[in-house]
């Protein structure tokens, strides 16, 4: 018969396990797919060299499961922003102001993520389009922003087109922060930006709200 861990050898490998996908994440993001071993990505979570291995099996196995982490963060954060949208009884208007300002807020607090979808963008990494929760997270979020903004069931294209956009002027400037966006003469690192940003990102997404629920182009406040 299989022996079972002890309350604590359960609680020890959980931290392990934890570390090393936070240790893999970070060098994978910062140095690619290729460029990183399994030694040492062991090194840097502080377990052996050979544990990576022993729990994920293979350095493509770990990316995956790090994705599957970062999309797991994801799924739950539009979850609780549908939640949080819905209980608020908010206009349209004002949900769109909330979701703006957490997914901008989403962005900047997982940088690992962002960096690792770029990789992938490039042809660096195994590939994420048919990884299943990303899937899932993306069939979820076209379905939680059509019924936070009351889009009509006839409406799906114009939900997904809002959400891509939404995704396109929150990502860029993460991305773009040193290059680009710099050069236009933001700094992403100063008070305000972020703010300055959800507004103006709010006031352009409002066109493309239903035209029988659309509100003032200006929300008082965030829903959210």
């Amino acid at each position: 018969m299989a022996s079972k861990l002890t309350p604590t050898k359960a609680r020890d490998a959980e931290r392990s396990r934890a570390a090393i996908l936070d240790a893999a994440g970070e060098l994978f993001a910062a140095r690619g797919f290729d460029a990183v071993s399994l030694a040492e990505i062991g090194e840097a979570a502080g377990v052996s060299r050979a544990t990576p291995a022993y729990f994920f099996g293979s350095k493509s196995g770990l990316y995956t499961a790090v994705l599957e982490h970062c999309f797991a963060d994801a799924l739950d954060a539009v979850r609780t922003g549908r939640v949080r949208a819905l209980r608020s009884g908010r206009p349209p208007a004002e949900v769109l102001a909330g979701a703006v300002s957490d997914y901008v807020d989403f962005v900047a607090a997982h940088p690992v993520f962002v960096r690792l979808i770029q990789r992938d963008a490039l042809g660096e990494g195994p590939g994420t389009g048919d990884l299943p929760l990303a899937q899932a997270v993306g069939a979820e979020a076209v379905d939680a922003l059509a019924q936070e903004l009351g889009f009509p069931p006839r409406a799906r294209a114009a939900v997904r087109h809002t959400l891509l956009s939404l995704i396109a002027l929150t990502w860029f400037p993460q991305l773009h922060g040193g290059t680009l966006v710099r050069a236009l003469g933001f700094d992403t690192t100063a008070p305000g930006f972020a703010d300055e940003r959800k507004r103006h990102i709010t006031a352009l997404l409002i066109g493309a709200l239903p035209t029988r629920t659309r509100q003032a182009t200006t929300p008082r406040r965030s829903a959210r």
